[in-house]
């Protein structure tokens, strides 16, 4: 569908690694890739299950492909389905974004050199935080029990009548922040959204 834009030459475009293709990254992903300004490199295991249609940007047709590969055919991306597990893995990126819900990948991501921003999303609560964010604020953000947790919260019961939308703003503020930060402009460390 949008493979077919114009793009600009590869090297004019911004490197950039996104970490994790659900509530997040589903959405993040095309914000992005509709400016054709970023080389996108997309790392995610998950396969795309009919429970993730409610809130995740996929459709019927893509339940059983990983996410990566559905995203990939709409959008120009390099789809990996593969999890982060070295700091290997993300050297070479202008900037690796977390859309990841996982503490582990944070953990890592953190203890790196590189220029980073992460992007949290749980119910009615979300959280951008960038590798410039005080160092004592960033420790504990990285506390609390490993594993994965929902974009919807540990409350949601499956429904779309009780579903949340902080992930798309989440995205949205993502996506602001990156062109922003690219352009050289001043952004925010941090910024908390609860509604």
């Amino acid at each position: 569908m949008n493979k077919n834009l114009n793009k600009k030459k590869e090297t004019s475009m911004r490197k950039i690694l996104i970490i994790g293709a659900g509530g997040i990254g589903s959405h993040l992903i095309p914000a992005l890739a509709r400016t054709n300004m970023y080389d996108i490199t997309v790392f995610d295991p998950d396969i795309v299950e009919t429970k993730n249609l409610t809130y995740q940007n996929f459709d019927e047709a893509q339940v059983g492909e990983t996410k990566v590969a559905a995203m990939n055919q709409s959008w120009n991306i390099n789809a990996q389905p593969y999890k982060v597990l070295t700091k290997k893995q993300i050297k070479g990126y202008e900037l690796v974004v977390c859309c990841a819900d996982n503490l582990t990948i944070r953990q890592t991501l953190y203890k790196t050199e590189n220029k980073w921003l992460d992007l949290r999303a749980q119910g009615r609560n979300g959280l951008l935080v960038s590798y410039e964010e005080n160092k004592k604020i960033l420790a504990m953000l990285n506390v609390g029990p490993d594993g994965s947790f929902s974009c919807q919260g540990d409350k949601w019961d499956g429904t779309a009548g009780d579903i949340h939308f902080t992930h798309i703003a989440i995205a949205g503020m993502g996506a602001q922040w990156i062109q922003r930060w690219f352009a050289g402009e001043d952004v925010k460390k941090n910024i908390q959204l609860s509604i």
